[in-house]
C-alpha cells in the first residue's frame, strides 16, 4: 500500500513539472531582428513567471502607443541587479528588443538604457538568451 503511495505521489510531481519546463516558448518573437524603441515608462510588473515593462512610444503621427516588453522573472532579474523600482512611471528610457512576429506593439527584452545613461541587458546578446536581461558586461 505504501509503495502505491509513494508511486502516485511521484507521478504527480512529474505531471505538474511538465508545464513549468515547457510553459512558454519564444517562437513569437523574431529572434533575427531587433528594434530600439524610445518612451516614456508607464508601468513596470515585477511579476512570476515574467516581468513586464509598459512603455509608451509615440508613433509616426507623434501619438503615444503601449509597447508591452517580456522580460525574465524576479529572481533572475534580481540576480542580475534589477530591483522592483529600477523602473518607475515617468522614467525616460530607450528599449532595445525582438519585435512580436506579428507586428503588434511588443516583443522580448533585450536591454534598457536608462535616462542617466545606465545600461541594463545586453542589446547584442544571442537570440532568446537574454530574457532575463542583465547588466551589459563593461566595455
Amino acid at each position: 500500500m505504501k509503495l502505491n503511495a509513494l508511486g502516485l505521489a511521484g507521478i504527480a510531481v512529474a505531471m505538474s513539472a511538465i508545464p513549468a519546463i515547457a510553459h512558454h516558448s519564444f517562437a513569437m518573437f523574431d529572434a533575427q531582428k531587433s528594434m530600439t524603441l524610445e518612451g516614456t515608462v508607464k508601468e513596470f510588473q515585477w511579476t512570476n513567471p515574467h516581468s513586464w515593462i509598459l512603455l509608451m512610444v509615440d508613433n509616426a503621427e507623434g501619438k503615444a502607443e503601449q509597447w508591452a516588453i517580456e522580460m525574465g522573472g524576479p529572481a533572475g532579474l534580481a540576480r542580475q541587479g534589477w530591483k522592483p523600482k529600477t523602473l518607475t512611471p515617468g522614467m525616460k528610457v530607450k528599449a532595445v528588443i525582438h519585435p512580436l512576429r506579428d507586428g503588434a506593439n511588443g516583443g522580448q527584452f533585450m536591454a534598457v538604457t536608462l535616462s542617466d545613461g545606465t545600461q541594463m541587458g545586453n542589446p547584442n546578446a544571442a537570440p532568446s538568451a537574454n530574457a532575463v536581461g542583465g547588466p551589459a558586461p563593461e566595455r
